[in-house]
């Protein structure tokens, strides 16, 4: 049996135009492996079907183009040269006529190339998506690998390649982010009493991790810190932000975006969750009037844990008593029991009795710091815990009531988006060493295809791009 492949070339006043085989294959035996096209043979005709009907487009283009528009003379020809043009099915080279410019619109004799000027990124927006999307999921490599394998890229497609359109795309997203503001609530109560019902409360969650920095001598020497935020709706998928904290001038308008795209108004409530750190402390303040800013419980409860086996590690060696022959020891069950109490009042949002019991455990530290050095490293921690709370102490609450009431006190949900956002590409399985501007832009684009908008992106640059097959099916 033998096939052939014609492609039927119809124009729009109605001539149509038979090319000749674009491909032709033999099939003499009916084995598993002779069933339909072969995967070489897909990307054959693909790759003959893009040439031809590319081709057909330029040329009907150029012809348009050789005509001015306003008294229809045909302009002249300076010359001619090839374009190349990278397409999702093999890169095209295009012959791109060079015209001058009729003597009607201009007394000047300039030239001008119509097909460069009409393809001016030399490359398919559909390629550019998808080089961009699987870069964000797979490492460049990888990415040149999979790409390569499936489709008739050819050689021209490298991890260089890969890496630049990326950086492009990421850039120009940058490039449409608004300007920073210190603050971005709008209006006054009397306008936000006239807002239509607001949707249910958001919660969102903002947390850090750490990748492994290009400029340091070893990788083991320097990393630096990602701030990792998501937002939670009462129903639905929540969507993720991330940003290199010492690289990113727009923070703050960044998380505000990430929250209006999520519909979110003035009138509506949201609940911010922070570890409590310098660097995310300030930021979500002035978001949202009805913010309510609540300290992580869990990064409370991780520093009392640690307070706590240093607290069983303690030195019990008798010391003597200037105005006592008899010997002293320090009470650890005293300092456990301390730590235990100090727990329940959080626990409760008594910050109050807390700080006391703080300072109890201070003073009873301080008096075997020259003697009990576990004692001394233990007093260290508990004064970094002291200042720790003193910051952060308006963002404390009645933890157990929250508890009780279903609501979230705690930050693992992020702990998972840092995960999936940072240590699945960047971190655990592709160990490489990230400069801030690389890592940065790479995250851009990486949350946008983990909140499955790169496509809308996509669409908004080049209105003409296709629907992908989950919106064709909700279309």
């Amino acid at each position: 049996m033998k096939l052939r492949l014609q492609l039927v070339v119809e124009s729009d006043n109605g001539e149509t135009v038979v090319t000749g085989d674009v491909a032709q294959w033999e099939r003499h035996s009916f084995r598993p492996e002779e069933v339909g096209l072969t995967l070489a043979e897909a990307k054959q005709m693909l790759g003959c079907i893009q040439r031809t009907m590319v081709q057909e487009q330029v040329a009907e283009y150029t012809a348009e183009q050789s005509r001015c528009r306003d008294c229809g003379r045909r302009l002249a020809h300076k010359g001619q040269h090839e374009i190349i043009f990278r397409t999702l099915f093999g890169e095209l080279r295009l012959p791109s006529p060079r015209l001058y410019s009729c003597s009607c619109r201009q007394a000047a004799r300039a030239s001008f190339s119509p097909l460069a000027q009409q393809l001016p990124e030399r490359t398919a927006p559909e390629l550019v998506y998808l080089e961009t999307k699987f870069a964000a999921l797979l490492s460049y490599g990888l990415t040149v690998k999979v790409l390569s394998e499936i489709l008739p890229i050819g050689d021209p497609l490298n991890t260089r390649s890969v890496r630049r359109q990326m950086w492009r795309s990421a850039e120009r997203m940058e490039s449409e982010l608004g300007e920073e503001q210190w603050a971005f609530i709008d209006g006054c109560q009397r306008d936000w009493n006239h807002l239509p019902a607001p949707d249910p409360p958001l919660t969102v969650g903002l947390d850090g991790g750490f990748v492994h920095a290009k400029d340091q001598p070893t990788r083991a020497a320097g990393w630096f810190e990602v701030i990792v935020g998501k937002s939670m709706p009462a129903e639905g998928e929540g969507k993720c932000l991330a940003f290199v904290q010492t690289y990113d001038q727009k923070p703050k308008r960044r998380l505000f975006e990430l929250l209006r795209n999520q519909h979110m108004q003035m009138n509506q409530q949201i609940t911010f969750l922070t570890d409590g750190g310098e660097d995310i402390r300030d930021l979500p303040q002035f978001i949202n009037p009805e913010a309510e800013h609540i300290l992580d419980w869990f990064h409370i409860a991780m520093r009392l844990t640690v307070m706590g086996q240093m607290a069983k590690g303690l030195c019990v060696k008798p010391r003597l008593n200037e105005d006592d022959d008899a010997p002293e020891t320090l009470d650890i069950g005293r300092i456990g029991k301390s730590l235990e109490r100090l727990k329940w009042y959080l626990w409760h949002g008594n910050v109050y009795q807390a700080l006391k019991r703080i300072e109890y455990l201070e003073w009873d530290l301080e008096d075997w710091e020259d003697d009990n050095e576990p004692a001394a490293k233990l007093l260290v921690v508990v004064e970094q815990f002291r200042q720790y709370i003193e910051v952060n102490q308006n963002a404390i609450p009645n933890y157990g009531d929250r508890y009780r009431h279903g609501e979230t006190i705690s930050t693992s949900f992020v702990e998972s988006a840092v995960n999936q956002v940072i240590s699945k590409r960047m971190v655990k399985l592709q160990q490489m060493r990230w400069t801030k501007r690389g890592g940065h832009l790479l995250l851009q684009v990486r949350t946008r295809v983990l909140n499955d908008d790169l496509r809308n992106t996509f669409r908004n640059w080049y209105p003409g791009l296709a629907l992908d097959k989950e919106e064709q099916l909700v279309a």
